[in-house]
């Protein structure tokens, strides 16, 4: 196996460790749906219900025939492969979860199913641990990122990925060809949502507490979402870092089974993917909305922590009903290239006003010019006296030589 077929192999199986939400024991105070008052969503539903807008989950696969998925699934390209068959307690456990939870938020948004990573249990990740099969790690090396663009050729407008590498700080998880990927989605005007991880915990004991950076959270022009607790509140396991744009409930999230019925499952996963379907409603509102925008829409309506921003919750708890609104008047962009009308400066011109200077005391200036003429005068003079030829030594007195 290459060097990269096996990072990128390990990166996978670290992805799926995060992807795992279930494995996030959910709060006993947290009331079965508590997520649709703190959104606000039958007010957003008076507007918007994310109709026309495809959402690419980038997970482990969807059971497309679940009743909470009400026929609104379209199941696009396994990347990851592994053996798996749908059917399986291992095959679209945790995809199911987040293609529920999108569909909760926007129930006539359609889903694009994309599998990219594996469930916890399944034994093709157990295999990729152990690094006992090269090809099948090649393949899983660019799984992600063949699904993101996969995804913008299907035509998704949102694409949400329940995932990362934060749950092994043995690697980093940034791999350049997903760089690449989420670039070109961006370019072709999709907005990308990831979860922040799960290893936010503080306590020394608990096996997922690393808190390291989460990719594809961290990328550039990915929004990374933290999890909230129903006390408004960050989640105890929710990672902290300045990568988190914004931050949508993910404690006790009902959600549905890959195997029928549903269970409550909580982790940062089911915060973006509610998030992911709270841009939907966005979408739905107003289709030509861009990324950038669609960012400066969720931060600006989010329910601000104090100060505005900090690296647990970002911006602050998303609000649907607020980004609903929004969305019918954007307004441009926050950044935009103009160009300079100013003065002419040598160079791309001056990145400050330019600095001025009290005029220089001209007194001083002849001062120093003539102290620094008699030192040179000197040194010349110098140089000449030791460079005069010297006289020649007459030999000494004595005998004279022999004949």
């Amino acid at each position: 196996m290459t060097g990269r077929g096996l990072r990128a192999a390990l990166a996978v199986a670290a992805a799926v460790l995060a992807a795992a939400g279930t494995a996030v024991p959910a709060r006993a105070d947290a009331p079965r749906d508590w997520e649709v008052s703190a959104l606000r969503l039958p007010e957003a539903h008076r507007t918007a219900q994310g109709d026309g807008v495809l959402v690419a989950v980038l997970d482990t696969g969807v059971v497309a025939r679940h009743p909470a998925l009400g026929g609104r699934v379209t199941t696009g390209r396994d990347f990851i492969g592994g053996g798996a068959r749908l059917g399986q307690s291992y095959w679209g456990e945790h995809g199911t979860a987040m293609a529920s939870d999108v569909l909760k938020v926007a129930p006539k948004a359609r889903i694009l199913s994309v599998r990219v990573i594996w469930d916890d249990d399944d034994p093709a990740r157990r295999r990729a641990l152990k690094m006992k099969q090269d090809a099948q790690a090649e393949k899983a090396a660019h799984a992600l990122a063949n699904g993101i663009r996969y995804a913008v050729g299907k035509g998704a407008k949102v694409i949400s990925m329940s995932l990362g590498t934060d749950e092994w700080a043995i690697l980093s998880g940034y791999e350049e060809d997903t760089v690449a990927a989420v670039d070109y989605a961006v370019s072709k005007g999709v907005t990308i949502l990831a979860s922040s991880g799960n290893g936010g915990s503080t306590d020394p004991l608990e096996k997922d507490a690393n808190n390291s950076v989460s990719y594809p959270a961290a990328y550039p022009g990915v929004i990374g979402v933290a999890a909230l607790g129903p006390d408004g509140r960050r989640a105890d396991f929710s990672q902290v870092h300045t990568y988190t744009t914004i931050a949508a409930p993910g404690v006790g999230i009902h959600s549905a089974r890959n195997l029928g019925g549903y269970a409550s499952v909580s982790g940062t996963s089911p915060a973006c993917a509610i998030a992911a379907g709270v841009v939907a409603l966005a979408l739905s509102r107003n289709p030509k909305l861009t990324p950038g925008q669609i960012r400066g829409i969720l931060t600006r309506t989010a329910r601000h922590p104090a100060g505005g921003y900090n690296p647990f919750v970002g911006f602050g708890q998303v609000d649907a009903a607020a980004v609903v609104a929004a969305a019918g008047s954007p307004g441009k962009p926050a950044v935009r290239a103009v160009p300079y009308k100013g003065k002419k400066y040598f160079g791309d011109g001056p990145t400050d006003a330019p600095m001025t200077h009290p005029p220089i005391d001209t007194g001083y200036l002849a001062i120093g010019g003539g102290a620094g003429a008699v030192g040179l005068l000197f040194l010349l003079v110098a140089f000449l006296f030791l460079r005069r030829p010297k006289a020649p030594v007459p030999p000494p007195e004595g005998p004279p030589p022999p004949s």
